[in-house]
């Protein structure tokens, strides 16, 4: 699998994502926001962090990068993309994803480890993994309070396109750390290639660290990929 994580200006999640797909095997490449070529891979990744200093809104100045704009050429064309929290203010920014992200509801940065109920298996992003399963995928973000009017959010419902939704252990929606309605914390839009999520799974996907259930999302896309081939 060919991976480019795009690099932007303020991105401090990036090496994180470089390095878990660099692990695991896979051709992966660092792609300068500056740049107009994102190196024909199979999977493009925006990373966590504060593009452009969260300037105006978060992902709002990084929306125009030249990168970005064949990101959005690439997707359009069906080819898959994952936005981890800054990443996912990006993607909302630039339309591919429907809603927006707000200051969380205690207007406070939080810092943390998350459970998230993966209620969707029918994506690349989960595949093979059962609807239902609790995921330990910490969390960092001041803006991850996702927004989406009643309509959208109903169609959010109605196609299946919410891919995680914050829980507790046992999976039941009592925990919402920032107020995101219907708890969501990741979705997916109506073509099924773009994913934005607000948890860290690359923080998640090594022996180091105390949870390695982001490691579950990474062989989700690998499955995705093997079974295409």
């Amino acid at each position: 699998m060919r991976v480019s994580v795009i690099t932007f200006p303020g991105s401090n999640c990036d090496h994180d994502a470089y390095e878990v797909f660099q692990a695991r095997g896979h051709h992966t490449a660092m792609v300068w926001h500056k740049d107009t070529d994102i190196l024909q891979p199979d999977l493009v990744i925006l990373p966590g962090g504060f593009s452009y200093g969260d300037y105006l809104r978060c992902g709002a100045l990084a929306r125009f990068s030249p990168i970005v704009k064949e990101v959005v050429s690439f997707a359009q064309k069906g080819g898959l993309v994952m936005g981890i929290c800054n990443g996912f203010q990006i993607l909302t920014e630039t339309g591919l994803l429907p809603g927006a992200l707000l200051m969380n509801s205690q207007l406070k940065f939080i810092c943390r480890h998350q459970y998230l109920r993966v209620e969707s298996a029918n994506s690349p992003f989960t595949k093979g993994i059962e609807a239902g399963t609790v995921l330990d995928i910490p969390i960092a973000h001041k803006e991850g309070n996702f927004f989406i009017d009643e309509a959208g959010l109903k169609g959010l419902q109605d196609s299946d396109s919410i891919i995680f939704r914050y829980c507790d252990a046992e999976g039941q929606y009592r925990d919402n750390p920032n107020g995101a309605i219907d708890n969501i914390a990741g979705i997916i839009n109506a073509g099924r290639n773009v994913l934005g999520m607000m948890p860290h799974p690359e923080r998640a996907a090594t022996d180091s660290v105390s949870s390695q259930d982001g490691k579950k999302i990474f062989e989700a896309i690998e499955r995705y990929f093997d079974a295409a081939n």
